[in-house]
């Protein structure tokens, strides 16, 4: 009997596994980059961020596992969520995973070739999921104003964080990797402009995001700083552009419109703190890789144009992200101990 119990167990975790659990990759793999970014300041978290890189990639083969077991043996319920609008948006969490690591993998893993191995495979399911999502939104009738949330910038944000570590490969890939690289920051920066006002929209004119949803106001941060970071990265990788100033300056504006969001942000969270409810969901690693993403872009445009309060900045976001992603991981392990993750 009890074996027959522990059987029904596991199959519960394989069939209620969401595809949000990958955010937790792209969270923790965040910590690991800012962890060695700022390593110059507190020389301990050069090994700090070794060891988170190495946590990251236990994680994310170990959840491999029950993803794709999903696909063979509940089949029914991993396309259910996709074809959920709100849901099928977290499906890209795991090809923006293998981007973070492809990037964990240059810059503290020093491992080129598994490195770009990461990023063709991370880069080709951003991709189909970049197309497949809002294809199944554009098709359906199944979509209310209620459904819009700052989750729908996923999708995008996987295109725009492939010129990250793709940048690194424009040498050795010629142009396959500008093409690949182009279209991830093209398409991903304007359609993040579309759904920015959708969402501008469904903030003002409707009623606040529910309690489960609203870490994903974070998302924001997400296109914000992993574009800043992407467009530096792949304006000084590309050989036939001379004049690259105006690029960096757009870059810097970019960030300045996340200041607005990082405060934004507070204010929310807290709102929903103190006067609605703010109860652990799988959502709460939204507070993680946008909020990384833009400290770590703060580093990286404080050493560009030489701006140390920007990097002050970066360094207070970098600890509030360190405060948030040790809470979130505590809680998820407790609630995945106790199974409260895997209910029906």
């Amino acid at each position: 009997m009890k074996f027959l119990k522990d059987i029904d167990c596991k199959c519960k975790i394989v069939k209620n596994f969401t595809p949000a659990w990958f955010a937790s990759v792209m969270g923790t793999g965040i910590v690991a980059l800012t962890c060695n970014f700022y390593s110059k300041y507190i020389a301990i978290l050069k090994d700090i961020s070794i060891f988170i890189f190495y946590f990251n990639m236990i994680l994310f083969f170990s959840l491999i596992i029950p993803w794709v077991l999903r696909w063979i043996f509940f089949r029914e319920d991993a396309i259910a969520n996709l074809k959920h609008p709100i849901l099928s948006n977290f499906y890209a969490t795991i090809a923006i995973a293998m981007l973070v690591i492809s990037a964990n993998l240059l810059v503290i893993g020093h491992d080129i070739f598994l490195a770009k191995l990461f990023w063709i495979l991370g880069s080709l399911l951003t991709i189909l999921f970049s197309i497949l999502t809002p294809y199944i939104v554009f098709t359906g009738s199944h979509v209310k104003i209620s459904h819009i949330n700052p989750a729908w910038f996923i999708p995008p944000v996987g295109l725009i964080v492939i010129p990250i570590a793709g940048s690194f490969f424009i040498q050795s890939m010629k142009e396959i990797a500008i093409v690949i690289n182009y279209f991830g920051w093209g398409a991903g920066f304007f359609i993040y402009l579309a759904l920015l006002a959708i969402c501008m929209y469904r903030f003002i004119l409707y009623t606040p995001l529910p309690s489960t949803l609203a870490p994903t106001i974070w998302i924001n941060l997400g296109p914000i700083g992993a574009g800043s970071i992407a467009l530096i990265n792949l304006i000084k990788a590309t050989p036939f552009i001379s004049i690259r100033e105006p690029f960096f300056v757009f870059a810097l504006l970019f960030w300045g419109f996340g200041i607005w969001w990082v405060m934004m942000a507070i204010l929310l969270t807290i709102h929903y703190i103190k006067k609605i409810s703010l109860p652990y969901a799988m959502s709460w690693w939204a507070f993680t890789f946008p909020l990384g993403a833009y400290s770590a872009a703060s580093h990286k445009i404080a050493m560009l144009f030489n701006i140390p309060i920007i990097d002050h900045i970066g360094f207070c976001l970098f600890l509030l992200l360190l405060f948030l992603w040790s809470h979130t991981l505590i809680k998820t392990f407790v609630h995945a101990y106790y199974g409260t993750l895997f209910k029906d």
